[in-house]
């Protein structure tokens, strides 16, 4: 009867043992993803002065993309979809203070960061005058 006790406890033990082992494969240290996806980003400012952001990614993973003010609050954020491969987005920076600001696109592993500055130019006046008598 011992030895069947004695038995059965190193069965379970080496079960519990491969079980545990086959479990740690799986997971994926410092919690990132299994499959990131590839992009390509592309940024410029249209004539109303609008910010238009492009993005082609992999259908591999998602994409987050983010506007941060220099103190580095969050004032915009959108995650593009796993399935999705192609996002173009226009942002309305015109209620924004002027400052520097920073787009942030990241898949979870690599981030991609864009500066962005805001400047009110001021307007002149003319140089010259000219008087007709």
């Amino acid at each position: 009867m011992k030895t069947l006790l004695t038995s059965l406890v190193v069965a379970f033990a080496l079960t519990t043992a491969t079980f545990s082992a086959s479990l740690a494969d799986n997971t994926n240290p410092g919690g990132r993803p299994a499959k990131v996806a590839s992009y390509k980003t592309g940024m410029y400012t249209t004539a109303e002065g609008k910010l238009q952001i492009a993005l082609d990614k992999d259908a591999t993973g998602a994409v987050d993309i983010q506007l941060v003010n220099a103190e580095g609050n969050v004032l915009f954020t959108q995650r593009i979809a796993k399935k999705e491969t192609v996002a173009r987005l226009r942002l309305t920076l015109s209620d924004l203070p002027d400052g520097a600001y920073q787009v942030r696109v990241s898949n979870g592993v690599e981030v991609t960061t864009h500066a962005v500055t805001l400047v009110t130019q001021q307007p002149t006046a003319p140089s010259r005058l000219i008087a007709i008598n």
